[in-house]
Formats: structure tokens, sequence, C-alpha cells
């Protein structure tokens, strides 16, 4: 094969390699935006829930009422999530599945690890879930051992599916691991290009957050009623904030991962047209050399013919 014929295959290999960072670029851009209205779209459903919260709140306290209660499906309730007897530790961990998304993988791996070692606790009293498998090799390689993974869902449809999987895991955690502490660790969006990671604390419940919760004043003369136990129904209203969380961090995470993969594609992008620049030049250039070369040897040949 000759030069100009491998150049002309680079140059065709390069504007194929353009065209498909182009279209991830374009996919990215798109995940970001539904990732974040559907995070945006959790204000309402989280201001309901805190409202509910009001409410039983403050008639707990008003008939003195004991929210001391388990019902039975592994989330205890209010005095029980405040617990400062935390036991042992369960984290969980967001990264991605799919790959071509920089350091995304590698900077919320290290700094779950760097909080991890600040709390000082033996192994055998840590329980992690990696959300995304590309995070098990940084995880094990610094010793870190991980109960269980799950496959970071693909689209928006596939994470509720997801939360209510964990949340299952969470109650089994509480009842039969007796895990007081559960940490979420995922990557925060800032824009379409800026992220970084983020430490929530999913249990014990934060004590100034329920109070300030409970000091809200109603908008409207009377509090709403309610026929249900107190605690059955202060049990449902944390399920439902903590699906919340969940489902928050899973949507951060994915527009996170889409930010870093589109500005790797962008990256990437630019070497592809700095190289495209520098094959076509070095085509042209072969080539004029070919025709230069063809046009002296017609010359010459006319020159020694007469």
């Amino acid at each position: 094969m000759s030069s100009i014929e491998l150049l002309q295959r680079q140059i065709h290999t390069a504007q194929d390699l353009q065209a498909v960072v182009k279209m991830m670029k374009v996919l990215a851009a798109l995940n970001i935006h539904q990732y974040q209205q559907a995070v945006a779209s959790l204000a309402e459903y989280n201001r309901t829930i805190e409202m509910g919260l009001h409410v039983v709140l403050k008639a707990a306290h008003t008939h003195d009422a004991s929210l001391q209660h388990d019902n039975g499906d592994g989330f205890k309730t209010y005095s029980q999530s405040l617990s400062t007897d935390l036991g042992r530790c369960g984290v969980i961990i967001f990264g991605s599945e799919q790959g071509m998304c920089g350091q995304f993988n590698e900077q919320i791996s290290h700094y779950a690890i760097a909080e991890l070692e600040k709390l000082k606790l033996p192994p055998e009293h840590l329980a992690i879930f990696a959300v995304g498998s590309r995070l098990i090799s940084h995880l094990e390689t610094a010793g870190y051992g991980i109960e269980q993974t799950f496959a970071m869902p693909g689209s928006l449809a596939g994470i509720t599916s997801m939360v209510q999987e964990i949340l299952m895991h969470i109650a089994t955690w509480r009842d039969s691991e007796q895990i007081g502490q559960i940490l979420l660790f995922y990557n925060h969006l800032h824009s379409n290009t800026l992220w970084e990671p983020y430490k929530l604390q999913l249990l014990p419940l934060d004590s100034e957050w329920l109070q300030h919760i409970e000091s809200q004043e109603w908008r409207s003369r009377t509090l709403p009623t309610f026929t249900m136990p107190n605690d059955v129904l202060v049990a449902s209203l944390l399920r439902q904030y903590f699906f919340i969380l969940l489902y928050r961090a899973f949507g951060e995470s994915l527009a996170g991962e889409n930010a870093s993969r589109l500005a790797s594609m962008q990256v990437a992008e630019k070497n592809i047209a700095e190289r495209l620049t520098e094959f076509t030049g070095q085509f042209q250039q072969k080539r004029q050399t070919a025709i230069t070369d063809e046009l002296l040897e017609i010359i010459s040949a006319f020159e020694l013919s007469h």
C-alpha cells in the first residue's frame, strides 16, 4: 500500500471517529438535560413529604404520642431513625456501568475511600454496595470488600426499579445486619461539564432537619387530620423520603457521568480534528509531490524523444 493510500485510509478513519464522537456528544448533552429535569421534578414531591411529616410530628407532640415502633418492613420510625447507636455502617457508592467518562469513577472512589478512612472503622463494621461495575477495581485495590454490586441503569426509566431494589436491601441491612448508619457517595453535577463528589447521610436522620420541618408555619388555619397510627404514617413518609434521596443520587450521578463523557468527547473531538488536519496536510503534500513527479517524468520523456 502506497503512503498516499495509507493517508487516505487514515483520513477516512478519522472522519468516521469524528462522526461517532459528535453523536456521543449530542447523546450526552441530551442525557444531562433529562436527568437534570428528573432531579428538578423531585422538588414538589419532596415538599409534599415534608408537609406530611410536619403534620404527623405536630400531632405526635401535641398528643404526646410515641413513635417508637417497627412497622415490620425494616424501616424504623422517628426515634429509631434518630438513634446515635450506629452499630455498623452501610455505604452506597454510585459510579458508572459504561466507560469513556474520564476520571468519573476514580474521582468518586478516591473521595469515598478518603471519607471512610476518617471513620476509622474496622472492615467488619463496613458493608459496601457499589452501583456500577467500573467502581469495583478502584475499591478492591484500596482493600475494601464489596458486599453487593448493582448495575447502574442506562436510562431514566430504569431508575425507579433500582431505587426500590436498594430500599429493600436497606431494610434487610437494618433488620438483619444491625446497620444504623447509611452513607451515600455520588458525583453531584454543577453544570454541563462540572461535577464534584458528594456525601449524603441517609441514616440516622438529621434531627435539626426534622425540627426545622416541625417548626414551619402551616399556610392554612388548620392542620389536616389523619386516622392511621402515627408510627405507621411516619414510617410510610420516611420510605418516600428515602426514595427521593436515592432517586436524586441516581439522577445526579447519571447526569455527572454524562457530563464527564461530554467533556471527554470534547477533548477527543479536538484531538481528532488536529489529527485530521495533520493527515489532510500530509495527503495534500504527498499528492502534490506525486503530481509534480508525474509532470517531470512527462517533460523528461518529451525532451528525450526530441
